[in-house]
């Protein structure tokens, strides 16, 4: 299993969250956009963007991709880390002030439980199409919901330094 152990500083500390895409390409730009006007300074994708057009989105942003149970991962992550994103399939670790913050698409168990038993302050998946926020002992687990498939369509914002999420609506 592979992942990203980065420890970032302060300065980028507000996310935004973006998962299911599903080759929405219209909605992941609309969400980008949305999550920028909102203070998001650096983005985490969820998974399943289906098309490397949906990952065209994020090029010159620094974003960080795990990819879901719809996506080509050989081909979107070799095109991923072509336009400068950064690939920490299938689990992701960002350490921020002594926190960890995991990330995953969701539908590998053994993720999860990686997540937890390291400790994360965060979790965060997409793969469910449902928005959450809620806490399972000291993580707070974090779905931004999803572009395509879900009514409506929502991504997140999230201050770690500050604890605060915001879920995003974006126009169908």
């Amino acid at each position: 299993m592979t992942g990203s152990g980065l420890y970032l500083s302060k300065v980028d500390h507000i996310f935004g969250l973006i998962a299911d895409a599903h080759g929405e390409v219209g909605r992941t730009r609309a969400a980008v956009r949305l999550l920028k006007e909102k203070g998001a300074t650096a983005f985490i994708f969820l998974g399943d963007a289906e098309t490397t057009a949906v990952l065209d989105s994020f090029t010159g942003l620094r974003t960080w991709v795990v990819f879901g149970n719809c996506d080509d991962e050989l081909d979107l992550a070799d095109y991923a880390r072509s336009i400068g994103l950064e690939v920490v399939h299938p689990l992701g670790q960002l350490h921020i002030d002594g926190q960890v913050l995991a990330f995953t698409h969701g539908h590998l168990d053994e993720c999860i439980s990686t997540a937890f038993a390291n400790g994360a302050a965060y979790l965060l998946h997409g793969h469910t199409h449902r928005r959450r926020d809620d806490r399972i002992g000291e993580t707070r687990v974090i779905n931004p919901g999803a572009l395509a498939r879900a009514h409506p369509a929502s991504a997140a914002v999230l201050d770690v330094f500050a604890d605060e999420l915001s879920f995003v609506e974006i126009p169908l």
